[in-house]
C-alpha cells in the first residue's frame, strides 16, 4: 500500500510538568526521503523521537506512521519501523552474531528468514568478517554499523535514527551517510533522523528546524537558505548594542546582536563591508562575510544563535 506521507504529525503537544517540550507540532514527511530534525540541545528533538518510536505515550494530538496511528496500532507501528538510539543498545559481551540473533528473536523472525536477513545486513554493511567478534573489540564506526543492522533486520519501511553520528569520526560519518543514501535510493526506506550538527543536516533531502519545541522552519536545505537572502555579515565589536543602533540610524538596516557580534544579511554584502568600516572607524574589530547557512536560517527565525540554548533538564530530560 502506497502512503502519501510516511509520517504524519498533527498538532502534537507534549509537556514535562509545566514546561512544553513539543508545542502544537504539525509535520508531514513524504516517503522515500531522508528527513533531518535539526535543533540545539533542548529543542524538543529527542522528545519527538521518543514519541515516534512509541517509547512514551502521546498526550495531545495524533501521529501516524505509514498510515498506522501510533496510539491505536502501537504494536503494528513497532514492526513497521526500525529504531537506532543515540545511546548504544548492543551487548558488548556478546558477539556481533549473537546480538543480531537476539534481535531476530525479539521480532519473531523464523530461523531461515533470520539467517537470510542477518547475512544480508552483514554483507551490505561490510561487517561479515566481524560476525564472531565481541562488540567490545569493535571501533565506534563498526559498532554503529551493527546498530544499523539490528534496526534493519526486520526490513522496516521507516528508519528512525537519534543522533546517528554520535561518537563517529569523519570517515565513519561519511560511510554512514553513504549507506543511508543507499537505503533511500535502492530500498525506498524513509529515514528520519535527529541531529544538532548543521553540516550533517545539509545532507538531508528535507529539514525541520526545532526551537524550544516549535517547528520554526521546514524545507530543503537550499530553499531554507534562500529564505535568508543576500550575504551574511558578522561584525565583532566591543559594544554590539551601540554599533547595531548606529547602523540602523546611518543606513536604515536591520541587524541582530548576538553575544559580542552584530549580524545582518544584505545582497552584495561585500560592498557593504567597505561602507560599514568607513562609517564606524575604530568600532569594528573584525568582519566576516559568508553565504547564508542553516545557522543563519535559525537566527533569522528565532533571533538566537544555534548553540545558545540549554538542555531540557526534567524528567525524561533530553540530551539532544
Amino acid at each position: 500500500m502506497v502512503h502519501t506521507s510516511a509520517i504524519d504529525i498533527d498538532h502534537v503537544v507534549f509537556r514535562y510538568g509545566d514546561r512544553v517540550a513539543v508545542n502544537d507540532l504539525c509535520l508531514r514527511m513524504p516517503p522515500g526521503i531522508i528527513f533531518a530534525l535539526l535543533g540545539p540541545n533542548g529543542g524538543g528533538k529527542t522528545t519527538l523521537f521518543r514519541l515516534l518510536s512509541t517509547l512514551i505515550p502521546l498526550q495531545s494530538g495524533n501521529i501516524s506512521i505509514l498510515g498506522l496511528n501510533i496510539t491505536e496500532n502501537a504494536n503494528a507501528v513497532r514492526h513497521a519501523i526500525g529504531v537506532v538510539f543515540q545511546a548504544p543498545s548492543l551487548d558488548k559481551k556478546l558477539t556481533v552474531h549473537e546480538n543480531l540473533r537476539h534481535q531476530s528473536r525479539l521480532y519473531g523472525l523464523r530461523p531461515p528468514i533470520a539467517r537470510q536477513r542477518e547475512n544480508e545486513m552483514l554483507h551490505r554493511l561490510g561487517i561479515e568478517d566481524r560476525v564472531g567478534h565481541l562488540v567490545e573489540t569493535l571501533s565506534g564506526g563498526l559498532r554503529r554499523r551493527v546498530e544499523l543492522a539490528k534496526g534493519l533486520l526486520h526490513n522496516p519501511r521507516v528508519l528512525l535514527l537519534d543522533e546517528p553520528s554520535t561518537g563517529l569520526d569523519p570517515g565513519a560519518r561519511s560511510d554512514l551517510w553513504d549507506y543511508l543514501g543507499q537505503l533511500r535510493d535502492e530500498d525506498g526506506v524513509t529515514i528520519m533522523l535527529t541531529t544538532h550538527l548543521l553540516e550533517e543536516a545539509e545532507r538531508a533531502d528535507r529539514i525541520g528546524i526545532l526551537h524550544a519545541g516549535n517547528l520554526v522552519a521546514e524545507g530543503t536545505p537550499h530553499d531554507l537558505r534562500a529564505t535568508v537572502g543576500g550575504n551574511s555579515i558578522t561584525i565583532e565589536t566591543e559594544d554590539p548594542d551601540e554599533l547595531a543602533s548606529l547602523i540602523t540610524d546611518r543606513f536604515d538596516l536591520q541587524s541582530r546582536v548576538l553575544g559580542t557580534t552584530v549580524r545582518l544579511e544584505q545582497p552584495d554584502g561585500h560592498r557593504w563591508i567597505t561602507q560599514l568600516v568607513e562609517a564606524f572607524p575604530g568600532k569594528i574589530q573584525a568582519v566576516t562575510l559568508g553565504k547564508p547557512t542553516l545557522e543563519d536560517v535559525f537566527i533569522d527565525r528565532t533571533g538566537h544563535r544555534f548553540w545558545s540554548d540549554g538542555e531540557e533538564d526534567v524528567q525524561g530530560r533530553e540530551h539532544d
